[in-house]
């Protein structure tokens, strides 16, 4: 078990010069130009005792707003109404935000303290969405930069080729009947898809 950061540089070389000065502290051109055409990010964030959460959200190209060049604000969609991420948000005040861009393999990461808002400034920025915002997750940018292509190079994750067929797949409704011993028959992709449709 590796214990020490020396053991674990010990293992590595050092990173490229590049590699250091590519992190930058706010938004410029490039990076607002991303977040303009992203309609995807994992959003990441840690509660008070260090328990961590992944969480998908998505929606139309640029979803996420930019507010200034120090602050992008992110409108919080219908889902599970768990909360995971909301809640650890008002615990520890911290994000960590990859965004993608369908058929590039390079990512924009962005970390940095964040609070929940109803404040209407943030609303306002998602009148014209199709969906109705509740609350607003406002950003405020520590860390910025973008990340290299390398894993989506080893995944081939856009390659058509490697996609998954879905019929080929366990629907989520088997899954969960599975996992948590659901009687009945499971629903369907299907039927779960035009579900989802009522409730986007």
């Amino acid at each position: 078990m590796i214990k020490s950061k020396k053991e674990l540089r010990e293992l590595y070389k050092p990173p490229m010069v590049r590699a250091i000065k590519k992190e930058i502290h706010s938004l410029e051109k490039h990076s607002k130009n991303f977040l303009n055409q992203s309609p995807f990010c994992v959003l990441s964030t840690v509660d008070s005792n260090g328990k961590m959460d992944a969480s998908p959200r998505g929606g139309e190209p640029g979803f996420v707003k930019t507010f200034n060049d120090h602050t992008i604000v992110m409108p919080d969609a219908k889902g599970n109404n768990r909360l995971d991420s909301l809640e650890n948000i008002l615990e520890t005040g911290h994000v960590g935000l990859l965004f993608f861009l369908p058929g590039l393999d390079e990512t924009l990461r962005i970390n940095g303290k964040a609070h929940i808002s109803i404040d209407p400034k943030y609303l306002s920025l998602f009148k014209d969405a199709p969906f109705e915002t509740l609350t607003t997750v406002v950003v405020e940018i520590e860390q910025l930069f973008m990340h290299c292509a390398k894993a989506f190079m080893r995944s081939k994750l856009w390659s058509l080729e490697h996609q998954i067929n879905p019929k080929d797949f366990p629907s989520m409704g088997q899954i969960l009947k599975d996992q948590i011993k659901e009687t009945g028959k499971p629903e369907s992709r299907e039927d779960m898809i035009e579900r989802y449709k009522d409730n986007l």
